[in-house]
């Protein structure tokens, strides 16, 4: 996945007012954020956490970090007393830059961070949450606290589905595009038969008591697992199952009133257990329409059309998908959450002329593609920027929308394996067969701007 682009001014920027997807890019940004301030370790308790929120008061969290400046002049451990020192003046200095506590709260992480290498690297930042954060947090330790900002991410959206036949009852939650099966339950009951004489009439009593005792059974069980502190702990539930045990358990006086009211859906699946459960999603994907699962099957199930009908209205793998975005013809980008690609800007110190690549981590160990391949000079690495982080910064400016997907549907894991987790729908058709792209290296060009400014 390697592609060199030649800079070139950027077209004027397309402002999208319905994307709609918006928040979906932001929370991508703050979980690649979590990520990383959770990996990061520093040497005694210089990492400093703060979080306010909306309503705070900036000058009571001054306040209270000067007092902490008293309190860490305590220290015993000149060095550590140094490093938790300078983490509390950076934030009092990021602190300053407010007069007032932003609508979704403010986020202040400052401290001493310990490299790849071993080296110390200091690092500060403040930014505005997404979302409204209700927590009040200030925290000095050896690694950052990020609880608040995972908790952002939870999708607000969680469904319950119990799927129930005569062989037993499956209970699972699908939030976002996460499936999860909280419970299992089987059962043995007994069938109907012609037999038994003048028994015949306690067997069938028999089997009306064990089927009553099943449906009990089943009833108890959604009430422990979809009712939290006296209320209904999912947006909806979603009925499923191959025999009529569904209805009657709706039916009866058992199930849980609290539920009733959040009953989206009763759907007949033709099988039980997990199967049964991946057909009731299938089966309620219009009623879950908004879910992210959902959106990201319809969304690739879309590509893949364009693609058994041969439209040309498609792209995929790195460098023809960046060749169609320069060109404005890709109408949805879809990228791979976990794409491994990163944004290197090359110098060649000589000429002084930049170049563009997308490299994985392999080809930026290739000492080959840190060359400039007609003089054989060293190129100098001047700017690099995950591929991801880029794209979620600039796909306005080309017009198009930015979808993130994941590998854990089957049609995402085809994606990332068969078209490398990158690929777009275009507006119109393009024949990539003929398409050079502009940064062959044989080129020479009227295409570099004379200030060797300019972007993709």
């Amino acid at each position: 996945a390697c592609v060199s682009v030649v800079r070139r001014r950027p077209a004027p920027s397309v402002t999208m007012a319905d994307d709609d997807n918006a928040e979906e890019i932001e929370m991508w940004k703050v979980r690649r954020l979590v990520k990383g301030l959770q990996e990061a370790r520093g040497n005694g308790t210089s990492m400093i956490s703060l979080v306010i929120p909306p309503k705070g008061q900036i000058n009571l969290t001054s306040k209270m970090l000067a007092d902490e400046i008293g309190t860490a002049s305590n220290i015993k451990s000149r060095v550590n007393r140094q490093s938790v020192l300078a983490a509390i003046g950076s934030a009092q200095q990021r602190l300053k830059l407010y007069n007032h506590v932003p609508p979704n709260g403010l986020v202040i992480y400052c401290g001493t961070v310990l490299t790849d290498e071993g080296k110390e690297k200091k690092l500060n930042m403040d930014f505005e949450p997404f979302k409204p954060i209700n927590t009040s947090l200030y925290m000095c330790d050896n690694r950052f606290h990020v609880e608040a900002l995972s908790d952002l991410l939870q999708c607000d959206s969680k469904y319950g589905f119990v799927v129930m036949d005569g062989h037993g009852t499956l209970f699972g939650t699908l939030a976002g595009n996460h499936r999860e099966v909280l419970h299992k339950v089987s059962v043995d009951l007994p069938k109907k038969h012609g037999r038994g004489g003048q028994s015949a009439l306690r067997f069938a009593r028999l089997r009306l008591e064990k089927r009553q005792n099943y449906v009990r059974k089943i009833a108890e069980l959604t009430t422990q697992l979809f009712i939290t502190d006296d209320r209904p702990n999912v947006n909806g539930l979603i009925m499923a199952g191959s025999a009529d045990f569904k209805n009657q358990l709706l039916g009866s006086d058992l199930f849980d009133q609290r539920l009733q009211p959040h009953i989206l859906m009763i759907v007949d699946v033709s099988y039980g257990g997990e199967n049964g459960f991946n057909q009731a999603i299938e089966l309620s994907a219009e009623t879950l329409g908004n879910i992210k699962f959902i959106k990201e099957k319809k969304l690739i199930s879309k590509y893949f059309d364009e693609i058994s009908q041969d439209s040309g209205k498609y792209c995929f793998g790195v460098n023809d998908t960046l060749s169609c975005l320069e060109m404005g013809a890709i109408e949805t980008l879809i990228v791979w959450e976990d794409l491994a690609v990163e944004r290197c800007v090359l110098l060649n110190s000589q000429t002084q002329e930049e170049h563009i690549h997308f490299f994985t981590q392999e080809q930026q160990a290739d000492d080959k593609n840190m060359k400039d391949p007609e003089t054989g000079v060293d190129l100098e690495l001047t700017e690099k920027i995950p591929m991801m982080e880029w794209l979620a910064n600039e796909y306005k400016n080309f017009g198009c929308s930015l979808e993130f997907i994941t590998d854990r549907s089957e049609e995402g894991s085809q994606f990332v394996r068969g078209f490398g987790g990158i690929g777009g729908i275009l507006r119109y058709q393009v024949n990539l067969a003929d398409f050079e792209v502009a940064s062959d290296h044989d080129d020479d060009s009227d295409e570099y701007s004379s200030d060797g400014e300019g972007y993709i």
